[in-house]
């Protein structure tokens, strides 16, 4: 798709899911590095706020659109409401070959004359 600069942004969303992030991943950090500073972590852990939302502008701006949890669920519910096209039968048996034993030279011995004796 194009750029397009009159397609919203979903500003709430993008803030909604990097502070969940965000909190994730400080108590991940501060369970791991006990011992360690962490101010190097969290200075890391507020970069990547503009970072995550200048990027989700960028693709919001192009029309790119996750679906949220609850679309999700709906589809899977659809999904499951939904019958499934029957199956005809089973696959139909493959045509024998030289190599499955269903070709032979002589009757009733699969395989054709040897080749040399030993």
């Amino acid at each position: 798709m194009a750029w397009d600069s009159s397609r919203p942004v979903p500003w709430r969303r993008l803030i909604r899911e990097w502070i969940i992030y965000v909190s994730i991943m400080a108590a991940i950090f501060v369970l791991v590095f006990r011992d360690r500073p962490l101010l190097g972590v969290f200075v890391g852990l507020a970069i990547s706020g503009p970072l995550y939302l200048g990027i989700g502008y960028v693709l919001a701006k192009f029309g790119y659109q996750r679906k949220s949890l609850r679309e999700l669920r709906a589809e899977s519910r659809s999904a499951a409401a939904r019958p499934e096209p029957e199956v005809a039968g089973p696959k139909p048996r493959a045509a024998p070959t030289k190599r499955t034993g269903g070709h032979s030279t002589r009757p009733g011995r699969p395989g054709g004359p040897r080749r040399g004796k030993r």
